[in-house]
């Protein structure tokens, strides 16, 4: 099995877990055991709170101790037994801890499946920027294949999202020790200050005036993803509270619909090195912003009749504004990273984004919605819900111009090997 091919199956694997039940938990969260928002703000934070210290732990971990495709495996193998264990919670409050037990488990992996990755590229010779996105694209065909199958056995509102998601867990980490090597490349008596010491190493990279910028709205936009994630999806489940939508596609198969956001991310994930190389880094997180603010606003105006374009086109978007930030994001950590803290940069870039961005993102957009935009029966104001958030990314755009001052240099983004 070539190299490349091998780096496929593990992308592929990895979001399939993750979209078995990522944007259908909502679903299953109201429309099943009809919990509280603010409860399912605390539910969607565990991802946040679980990436505050695990990436940036494992990376450190990875970079002095464990080869980064062991830690990635053993990890997820713990992650299928705390998924299979999902289906017998009945409590909001103990589903708390069950869920940030499984995300623990879980979001150090996102970006550990980079490092090793990137490491696996570059011992081939290979150009990270050219050839990596085109196996990444197979993280995001195996979350809308995961989508599929939830939706399409109707397991939306379902408990057995979680049995699927735990059985590709269970694959995944048997797998994982088939990959190619990746051993530390720190030495285990090289570091000896406290900063070493405690794991800190990656957080000199905010000693960079614009690199502290980078991670800052890369926190911001982390949040704005958290918000399309945990409510799309019951965002269309409501409109099955309308007579004139009730029997809709898009009603009946909102997960499917949602899939079109996935969809999405494959093409423009392939435009990547194009624009990363031609424009740089600054322009392309500016063009995720922008991208952002049209996925909230086309929510605000859509439905599964009439504005069923605008929702289609709000997927369509959503491409754009995810990897024009996350994927392009890990790609520019990665080049101004010293090789011997690679895990752990990568570490922060995913405490940033989904860690303190998912954290923020999630307690205050579930407390916010509840406080705001819920009636006494329990029905929500979509359209004021999706406006508040597409002012919210249109802020960070405006800012993010003026702020950020690097400069692209297209031949330090071509030289990655």
């Amino acid at each position: 099995m070539s190299l490349k091919l091998r780096l496929t199956v593990m992308n592929f694997l990895q979001f399939f877990i993750w979209g078995a039940w990522l944007l259908t938990i909502g679903a299953y969260w109201f429309q099943t055991k009809q919990w509280s928002g603010t409860s399912f703000g605390a539910i969607f934070s565990t991802m946040g709170i679980s990436a505050l210290f695990m990436p940036a732990l494992m990376g450190v971990v990875a970079d002095k101790w464990i080869n980064a495709e062991k830690l990635y495996g053993a990890l997820h193998l713990a992650g299928a037994a705390m998924l299979a264990y999902v289906p017998q919670v009945n409590d909001p409050h103990t589903m708390f801890w069950v869920m940030l037990l499984t995300m623990v488990c879980y979001m150090p992996t996102i970006a550990l499946a980079i490092t090793v990755a990137y490491n696996a590229l570059k011992r081939e010779g290979m150009d990270v920027v050219r050839d990596y996105p085109p196996i990444r694209v197979w993280g995001t065909v195996g979350f809308i294949a995961a989508l599929w199958t939830t939706s399409l056995l109707k397991l939306e509102t379902s408990p057995g999202q979680f049995y699927v998601a735990a059985a590709a867990s269970l694959l995944l980490g048997l797998y994982a020790f088939t990959l190619p090597p990746c051993p530390p490349k720190m030495g285990r008596s090289e570091s000896r200050s406290l900063v070493d010491v405690l794991g800190l190493t990656s957080f000199r990279l905010f000693k960079d005036r614009n690199m502290a910028v980078f991670f800052i709205f890369a926190m911001l936009l982390g949040a704005a993803l958290q918000l399309t994630n945990a409510y799309g999806d019951t965002f269309l489940h409501d409109f099955a509270n309308v007579d004139a939508y009730k029997d809709a596609i898009a009603v009946k198969y909102p997960a499917i619909i949602m899939s079109i956001s996935q969809i999405s991310e494959t093409l423009f994930i392939l435009t990547i090195p194009f624009f990363l190389k031609r424009f740089g880094i600054k322009t392309v997180m500016t063009i995720s912003m922008v991208a952002w603010f049209l996925r909230f606003g086309l929510f605000a105006y859509g439905n599964p009749g009439p504005g069923l374009w605008m929702i289609v086109m709000s997927c369509i978007v959503y491409g754009m504004a995810f990897d024009f930030f996350n994927i392009s994001g890990s790609l520019f950590v990665e080049q101004q990273s010293d090789p011997r803290i690679r895990a752990s940069a990568q570490g922060l870039f995913m405490l940033m984004t989904n860690g303190v961005g998912a954290v923020l993102g999630s307690s205050i957009s579930g407390w916010m919605i509840d406080r705001f935009f819920t009636a006494a029966d329990g029905a929500k104001d979509w359209h004021g819900i999706w406006i508040t958030f597409a002012v919210y990314a249109l802020v960070m755009a405006i800012l993010f111009v003026p702020l950020f001052k690097h400069k692209h240099d297209p031949q330090r983004v071509v030289a990655t090997h």
